[in-house]
């Protein structure tokens, strides 16, 4: 951790000014990206600097790098980082095996086909290796829908959801969001209608604005 502190402070300095696109500073970032897969943290900023030194610079483009940058923008869902990292990576680069991939994860989550996420994770396990924490952080998203989305959910669905969890780790991911079991094999969620929150609008009309709207209609 020290390293990445040490790595950070030099990466925001070379972030300053026109030194942001110095594509001499490329292989620092590029060993910044590394090192946040490595020790599962997390710059977006600076892995944008990179995708952008890439669209100047296609002939630093690094495939592996990009990959990694992609697949840590998923461990951030619901954000967008995704959204933006993908903006910057050019059409023909999508085309290559790896993205194309790494971008049918992001829209297995983005339309909750979590089940067949699992399966395409489990399937091609070499797609996520060396990206340090990334099942938990997708399990930390996942729990997001899941808790603005149910009352109440089976615990097998939930543990399938999940990525079919052991009953004990199911549970420690029910303590930590504060789930509790509800009987008939049934986890409690939240109270949905609770979330539901009235609100008043007030529309304010001044009296110049009706009296034109009262002489235009008298004069039809």
């Amino acid at each position: 951790m020290a390293d990445h502190l040490a790595m950070r402070r030099n990466v925001a300095s070379l972030l300053k000014g026109i030194d942001r696109y110095n594509p001499e500073n490329l292989g620092t970032l590029e060993r910044y990206v590394e090192l946040q897969a490595k020790e599962n943290t997390y710059d977006l900023e600076a892995n944008l600097a990179v995708l952008k030194l890439y669209q100047f610079n296609p002939m630093y483009f690094q495939l592996n790098v990009t990959a990694q940058i992609l697949l840590k923008a998923l461990t951030n869902l619901p954000h967008t980082d995704f959204v933006l990292c993908k903006c910057l990576i050019g059409e023909a680069h999508q085309q290559e095996d790896q993205i194309v991939k790494i971008l049918h994860l992001h829209d297995l989550l983005e339309t909750c086909q979590f089940k067949t996420f699992w399966s395409e994770i489990t399937g091609n396990p070499e797609m996520i290796m060396g990206i340090q924490g990334f099942p938990d952080s997708v399990r930390k998203y996942i729990c997001h829908v899941v808790g603005i989305t149910y009352q109440m959910i089976d615990k097998d669905v939930l543990a399938e959801l999940l990525g079919d969890l052991s009953h004990e780790d199911l549970k420690q991911w029910m303590t930590k969001y504060g789930w509790s079991e509800a009987g008939d094999n049934k986890v409690f969620i939240a109270n949905q209608e609770g979330n539901v929150k009235s609100k008043n609008i007030t529309e304010k009309i001044d009296f110049d604005s009706v009296a034109g709207i009262m002489a235009a209609a008298a004069a039809h």
